[in-house]
C-alpha cells in the first residue's frame, strides 16, 4: 500500500500574523508562492492514485505551484471552522479567556453560516477523507496526496494514527511543508514530518 502525503499550503498574511483562518480565502503571499514552488522537486516522479485539495484558493494554488496536477477539490479538506474566532489571534483570545485552548475548548459560534466546529466534528471529516484515501490506496500502486490546512491536517494525522482528534495538538505543522504518513509492520506511522526543499 502506498503512502499518504500531506501538504500544508504556503504562507498567507494571516498565517504570519497568527490569525485564525478558516473560511476567509486569503491568497498566498509572495513567500508562500515560493514555498509552494519549492515543494515540486519533492513531489515530482511520485505516482499519485489520488490527489485532493481543499476548495480554498490558498490550498488549490499551493497544489498547482507544487506540480500536483489533476488535484480534485474535496470539501471535507476545508480548514477548521473557527466560528467567532475567525481572524482573531490566540493572544487576543487569551485577553478575555486566559486558559482557552482550541483543542479542548473549541470555539464560540460565528455568523449563521459558520457555527464553529469541535475537534470531534473535525475528526469525523478527517475520517471520511481517510476512508476515501484507503479505498484509493487499496486499488493502485501509487501514493495519495492531500493539500490542505494546518489544524485540519493535524487532526487527520491523529486519526490516521488511531488517536482522538484533540491529539492533533501534538503535531506542529509549518506552512509550505510536506509530511508523509506510512506503515510499519502493518501499523500507521509518521515517516517524515515538516519537510521542506
Amino acid at each position: 500500500m502506498g503512502d499518504l502525503l500531506l501538504v500544508r499550503h504556503g504562507e498567507t498574511e494571516w498565517s504570519v500574523s497568527g490569525q485564525h483562518t478558516s473560511w476567509t480565502d486569503l491568497p498566498l503571499t509572495a513567500h508562500g508562492e515560493e514555498q509552494a514552488k519549492s515543494l515540486a522537486p519533492l513531489l515530482t516522479g511520485r505516482p499519485f492514485c489520488l490527489a485532493l485539495t481543499s476548495p480554498l484558493h490558498r490550498a488549490a494554488r499551493t497544489a498547482e505551484l507544487a506540480g500536483v496536477s489533476g488535484a480534485v477539490p474535496e470539501p471535507d479538506l476545508h480548514e477548521w471552522d473557527y466560528g467567532a474566532y475567525e481572524g482573531v489571534t490566540t493572544v487576543e483570545i487569551h485577553r478575555s479567556r486566559p486558559t482557552w485552548d482550541l483543542w479542548t475548548d473549541g470555539v464560540p459560534p460565528g455568523p449563521d453560516s459558520h457555527p464553529g466546529e469541535s475537534p470531534e466534528e473535525i475528526g469525523r471529516r478527517a475520517d471520511r477523507v481517510l476512508a476515501r484515501v484507503d479505498a484509493a490506496l487499496q486499488n493502485c500502486g501509487g501514493d495519495a496526496v492531500l493539500v490542505a490546512h494546518g489544524h485540519f491536517l493535524r487532526v487527520l494525522t491523529a486519526r490516521r494514527l488511531g488517536l482522538p482528534p484533540a491529539d492533533g495538538r501534538l503535531f506542529q505543522l509549518a506552512t509550505g511543508t510536506i509530511s508523509r504518513l506510512s506503515t510499519e509492520h502493518g501499523r500507521p506511522v509518521i515517516a517524515e514530518w515538516n519537510v521542506r526543499a
